[in-house]
């Protein structure tokens, strides 16, 4: 594990602009009707809410001096019903809202998690998976608040700011010009610390992500990490990013802060200059009078008014703090999709296993080729072996037959047709792959067997384990094949995690067949039950084998032996023997 790997941050192309926010509108469009309908709610309640501070003037103006208790205890219930109204009304835009946002997080989600299921494999070799799983998790649940409370506040805000200042103005527009003196000075605050909050929690996001993606690759190599020692050494490296993330998120939050003061004093200075102005305008006679009844008034609402304001701060702060998580989230979506269906791409129909590799030459990075002209026709109902040393280029030729990748140049054809114009899914539902990584999934081992046919019944699921030999050691479990199993196989030896991914492969039935080391962890004497049992599966299907083991490729109809990203040789293995070339070499080390 290198240190520097999770001590880099990832840059983001693209700058911080409300275009960004507004993209957020797609996620919110199908839920309109219940947001106008909240946003309503918010509204109706800010209105009542608006009409307090002016019964009150009336009831110091008029009510009081005129000993008027008949008009004193109206103007009190009206206070008393309003106020209980607006709660009723705050609730339920409360569960409104919570509803809506979790419904829109749940859209979100989706879409980021099907963007990452459509992404070729060079988005995933190319980044720790931690720093994947944070933009799925972490930055989406970031977007709940701003979603269930921020949008509608603001509508809610702006109106109120509206409707006050139009109460006000009705009410003294002298005090209402010196209310807002201050104003200046606050948005010239807010727009001088825009760029310093953003690129503040730009920054927290990325020693957040590192963090996660070194917790994440950590857990899934504990095991290397004990059998090594390097528990000290992780811990050193855990702690200083830790640190870093600690000290990048107290200076994000110290910046957010510096705007509640701001506001907060701004608004007290505001609400001191209303004051002195009223009082020395206060009933003098002559000159702009103002009664105590329009004083308390006006008080109430300049009261009013700032609250908005510091919930439009608020709104700010959360807009640039989730501004830069939802660059995170939008950079993922805006990922090229490499490996796409053309839009005339047409459905593979059931396939006899031709197979054609014409002229192809790929590479995973420009420059540096892996295939290079890589030629063979194989007919349905070969096996085929490909042998080599490490890194010539093996697994990379089957993978472009299940269209993990595209080649630079050349075809591939099955059947005849060129799979760059066919639906991959239909390619990969007749090609069944089993990878050199054993990954099992959380729960019994029959459900794993059946993730290869959905449909399948358990009979078929325990047929295709006894065709692997797997029937023997899953039976002798006390839960058989209801035994659940954590993720990857937890419990289960390395030989017996391949064998129930076998058997998920071959439960498909697929026409043509991948096997990627499918046998290295298996013991000697399970090796040759396990072919005992593949001879009749492999009858009438095309099959790719790429292994070491001599008892698994002498019998292939024909083996290529790969070096350097080309096919140096090829024949059965006899002929390779006679030939005595590089395969010959390979074997004799072997024997």
């Amino acid at each position: 594990m290198a240190r520097n790997k999770f001590d880099s941050d990832e840059e983001i192309e693209q700058k911080f602009n409300a275009n960004i926010i507004f993209r957020l509108f797609k996620w919110i469009k199908p839920f309109t009707g219940w947001m106008i309908l909240a946003c309503f709610l918010m509204l109706l309640s800010s209105a009542i809410s608006l009409t307090s501070p002016y019964l009150i003037k009336m009831a110091i103006d008029k009510a009081i001096p005129n000993k008027n208790f008949r008009m004193l205890i109206i103007l009190s219930s009206i206070l008393l019903l309003s106020t209980f109204l607006i709660r009723i009304l705050l609730a339920e835009k409360l569960k409104l809202m919570t509803r809506v946002a979790q419904k829109i997080i749940v859209n979100i989600r989706k879409d980021v998690f099907t963007k990452l299921q459509n992404l070729p494999f060079t988005y995933f070799d190319s980044r720790p998976h931690g720093k994947i799983l944070i933009r799925v998790v972490n930055y989406v649940n970031s977007l709940s608040d701003l979603l269930s409370n921020g949008i509608i506040q603001l509508i809610s805000d702006l109106f109120t700011l509206v409707v006050i200042i139009g109460f006000m103005v009705a009410i003294d527009v002298k005090l209402t010009l010196v209310c807002m003196a201050v104003l200046p000075v606050l948005f010239i605050i807010l727009f001088s610390m825009k760029k310093k909050q953003h690129e503040a929690w730009k920054q927290e996001s990325y020693k957040r992500s590192n963090l996660t993606a070194y917790i994440s690759e950590s857990l899934n190599g504990m095991k290397i990490t004990q059998s090594f020692a390097r528990e000290n050494i992780n811990q050193n490296i855990f702690d200083e990013l830790c640190y870093k993330c600690k000290k990048v998120w107290i200076h994000a939050v110290n910046i957010n802060n510096i705007i509640w003061p701001v506001v907060d004093n701004l608004s007290t200075l505001g609400v001191a200059l209303v004051y002195m102005a009223g009082i020395a305008w206060l009933g003098n006679g002559t000159g702009h009078a103002v009664t105590i009844g329009t004083l308390v008034a006006f008080a109430g609402y300049i009261w009013r008014f700032w609250f908005p304001i510091q919930n439009l701060g608020n709104f700010y702060n959360s807009m640039v703090t989730t501004g830069a998580y939802v660059e995170r989230i939008f950079e993922l979506l805006d990922e090229n999709e490499d490996i796409t269906d053309k839009p005339d791409a047409v459905e593979l129909p059931p396939i006899r296993g031709h197979v054609t590799f014409d002229h192809v030459n790929f590479s995973y990075e420009k420059g540096t080729p892996i295939l290079k002209d890589v030629n063979f026709v194989i007919t349905p109902g070969m096996t085929v072996a490909i042998v080599g040393p490490t890194g010539a280029g093996k697994t990379t030729i089957v993978n472009l037959l299940t269209r993990f990748y595209n080649p630079d140049d050349g075809k591939i054809l099955i059947d005849g047709l060129d799979i760059q114009n066919l639906l991959i899914k239909s390619i990969r539902k007749q090609v069944g792959v089993m990878l050199q990584d054993s990954f099992l999934f959380s729960g019994t081992i029959m459900e794993n067997i059946r993730y290869g046919k959905l449909d399948a019944s358990d009979e078929q699921c325990i047929q295709a384990a006894k065709a692997v030999q797997a029937d023997d050691f899953i039976s002798s479990f006390p839960d058989g094949y209801n035994t659940k199993i954590s993720s990857n196989g937890g419990g289960l030896s390395q030989g017996q995690k391949q064998l129930i991914s076998f058997a998920r492969v071959l439960l498909s039935d697929p026409r043509i067949l991948i096997l990627d080391e499918a046998t290295s962890s298996v013991d000697t004497h399970t090796e040759k039950l396990l072919q005992q049992g593949l001879g009749e599966l492999l009858k009438g299907r095309t099959s790719f084998i790429i292994a070491h083991r001599l008892s698994t490729i002498r019998n292939a109809d024909i083996i290529f032996y790969v070096d350097h990203g080309k096919i140096i040789e090829r024949g059965n293995h006899e002929q390779l023997i006679a030939a005595g070339g590089k395969y010959a070499s390979m074997v004799q080390i072997k024997r």
